[in-house]
């Protein structure tokens, strides 16, 4: 038998209503963090996932990001004429563009990193370390469970 059953069923206790929730809170929280820096979320999400190495391409940031194609595309766009990234052709395969940050980008990404994790700390600090790792693993595990789910 699973987990879930319809006499215990409650939004306060659906772990995807939990984890859009806590989503839409934190994000609306660090908005200002983003805004000082002229960016939006999904900007700084994109300069992110390039700088950690999730995805070079529009291509793979749209599906590391769950963003529509085009929709990345523009992003990529302002973000190019913000400065923030480059484009360049591969030698192999003029079709496929890899993108970069530039200084500038980079730059950027560095402050709003520091500023995102001084947020995070500040929201954790009742937390005990134990209970941080505990959520992360638990959360990484359920990504994990549902992308082989999806494959």
């Amino acid at each position: 038998m699973g987990f879930y059953d319809d006499s215990g069923f409650s939004p306060d206790c659906s772990i995807g209503y939990l984890v859009r929730r806590t989503h839409q809170l934190g994000s609306a929280q660090l908005e200002s963090i983003f805004a000082n820096e002229g960016l939006t979320a999904m900007q700084w999400q994109a300069l992110a996932a390039i700088w950690y190495g999730r995805g070079n391409t529009a291509a793979e940031l749209a599906r590391d990001l769950g963003h529509d194609k085009g929709a990345m595309t523009r992003l990529v766009d302002a973000m190019e004429l913000q400065g923030w990234i480059t484009r360049e052709r591969t030698a192999g395969d003029r079709r496929c563009v890899n993108l970069a940050l530039t200084s500038t980008g980079e730059a950027v990404a560095l402050r709003c990193k520091q500023e995102v994790l001084a947020r995070w700390n500040d929201w954790l600090a009742d937390w005990d370390p134990p209970e941080v790792a505990t959520m992360i693993g638990l959360l990484q595990k359920l990504r994990d469970t549902l992308a082989k789910k999806a494959a």
